[in-house]
C-alpha cells in the first residue's frame, strides 16, 4: 500500500513555531515529531511505500526521513517549486501512482486505521473517499429563524453538530486524470469538481481520536495529552504499545 503526505506547507498559523521548523516535525510530547509518528502508524498499518510532497524547509524533513528504512517504508520526495496547495502536488504523480492509494496532511495526529480507509475506499469504487468526524460548536447566542421579516422560530444557545474532513482520504488515479502538473489546486476546489461533474465522493466515518495540529491551542492540547495518548496513536508491528 502507498501513502502520499502533504508536508510541504509554511504552517502559517502555528507561528512562530514553524519559522525554524516545518509544521510536520513539530515535537509532540518528549521525544517524537508529529511525521514521526505518521510514518510509525503507516508502517504498523502495514504501508510500503511513502512519497512526501515538500515545500517550506523541505531539506529539513528530507534530512530527518531520509529514505524512511528506519520505519521498514520506501521514501521518495516530490519538491515544489511553487505552493500547489492540498491536491496540486499530486497532479505530477499521475503516471507512477497505483490504482489506489492513501493521502493525508502531514499534521494530523488520530488513531484511525489507514488501512481500513484504503480498503474501504477500494470496495466503495468511488474515486475519493474522506475521512469525515462529527464535530458541535456551541453558539452563544439566541438564534432566531426569520422569514418575512418575521420571526418564526427561536433556539437559545443552540449546539450545531457537522461533519468535517480529518485531512485524510482514499484517492483512486483516475481522480487525478483531468488536471495537467503544475496547476495549484485545493481539496476544497476538487470536492467542488467532483459534486459538479455528479461523482459523489464517499465517506468513511471516525469517532476515534483526531487533532489537526494547526493552530497554537492544538499543538499545545496535544503535547498536554500525548502521555496519555502515545498507548494509542503509538504501536509496534506486532500492535503493542511502543
Amino acid at each position: 500500500m502507498h501513502a502520499v503526505i502533504l508536508a510541504g506547507g509554511k504552517g502559517v498559523r502555528l507561528r512562530p513555531y514553524t519559522t525554524t521548523l516545518p509544521k510536520p516535525l513539530m515535537p509532540i510530547g518528549d521525544k517524537h515529531a508529529i511525521l514521526e509518528i505518521v510514518l510509525e502508524q503507516l508502517a504498523g498499518c502495514g504501508f510500503t511505500s511513502v512519497t512526501l510532497a515538500i515545500n517550506h524547509l523541505g531539506p529539513l524533513i528530507r534530512a530527518f526521513v531520509g529514505d524512511g528504512a528506519r520505519w521498514g517504508l520506501q521514501v521518495d520526495y516530490i519538491e515544489e517549486d511553487r505552493p500547489l496547495s492540498t491536491v496540486g502536488p499530486l497532479f505530477g504523480l499521475k503516471e507512477v501512482l497505483p490504482e489506489q492509494f492513501l493521502v493525508m496532511n502531514g499534521d494530523v495526529l488520530t488513531d484511525l486505521n489507514y488501512a481500513d480507509l484504503l480498503t474501504q475506499h477500494t470496495l466503495s469504487g468511488s474515486g475519493l473517499t474522506v475521512a469525515i468526524a462529527e464535530r458541535t460548536h456551541k453558539v452563544e447566542f439566541g438564534v432566531l429563524d426569520v422569514e418575512a421579516s418575521q420571526i418564526i422560530g427561536f433556539r437559545e444557545k443552540p449546539s450545531l453538530r457537522y461533519q468535517v474532513s480529518m485531512g485524510v482520504y482514499g484517492m483512486s488515479r483516475r481522480t487525478l486524470a483531468p488536471y495537467p502538473p503544475g496547476r495549484p489546486f485545493g481539496f476544497d476546489e476538487l470536492v467542488l469538481d467532483l459534486l459538479a461533474r455528479r461523482e459523489h465522493p464517499a465517506t468513511y466515518p471516525f469517532t476515534g481520536f483526531w487533532l489537526d495540529i494547526g493552530r497554537p491551542e492544538d499543538y499545545d492540547e496535544a503535547n498536554r495529552s500525548f502521555e496519555q495518548l502515545r498507548p494509542v496513536l503509538l504501536r509496534d508491528r506486532a500492535g503493542e504499545p511502543v
